[in-house]
């Protein structure tokens, strides 16, 4: 009986280790995510830099100053860094255990982040009817690049958070779903930052 008992607190304690062996799923799913991140900072690192190269090249037709409408840049500026701030109200909201707040900031952060594409899309449009398209010019084709692939993160990141309060909404808070808030939050600063660099950048330095 005694060596039964040893065998089986031996087999415990084996099962018990490989237990701590296995990493944390929801750990090694937010990993991953940091590493899609690091591949999104080398694309926009690359189309930054091909833009900053090609930004003078407007075979001989509009450049920045003729073509940027600052007051709208502006506006759709401080929609989005608006939609950051609350987006991290959403996070504060999930610690504290409250659901409806929690659904409440997200549902505030895709009304802002909608609002943002759609002002893109019309300065898209504004551009086309000025005959400023992708093909125009070296410089507006990177502009449309770099700005479009933004605006698309942008679009992906609203339909990924719909998604998520769909299943908070059914679920409620739980630790995938945390997980899922702290990253789609981590993912939206860092379109924030991006935007930054391409308000600075492409905008701001384009019209100086």
């Amino acid at each position: 009986m005694a060596q039964l008992h040893d065998s089986g607190l031996a087999g415990h304690q084996v099962s018990h280790a490989e237990h701590h062996d296995h990493p944390d799923m929801e750990e090694m799913r937010t990993f991953g995510f940091w590493i899609y991140l690091m591949t999104d900072v080398i694309i926009f690192g690359t189309l930054f830099a091909v833009y900053i190269v090609l930004q003078g090249n407007t075979n001989g037709g509009p450049g920045p100053k003729d073509l940027f409408q600052m007051g709208g840049i502006i506006a759709s500026t401080f929609i989005l860094l608006t939609s950051s701030y609350t987006s991290g109200l959403a996070v504060l909201a999930m610690h504290k255990g409250n659901k409806k707040a929690l659904l409440g900031w997200l549902g505030a952060t895709v009304v802002l982040g909608a609002t943002f594409i759609i002002m893109e899309i019309n300065e898209f449009t504004h551009l086309v009817h000025e005959g400023a398209t992708i093909g125009t010019s070296a410089f507006l084709s990177a502009f449309f690049t770099l700005v479009g692939t933004h605006g698309l993160h942008v679009l992906l990141g609203l339909v990924w958070m719909i998604a998520l309060m769909m299943q908070i909404a059914k679920r409620g808070i739980t630790p995938v779903t945390k997980r899922k808030v702290n990253v789609i939050s981590l993912f939206w600063h860092f379109l924030d930052v991006v935007w930054i660099f391409v308000f600075t950048i492409v905008y701001l330095m384009g019209v100086s």
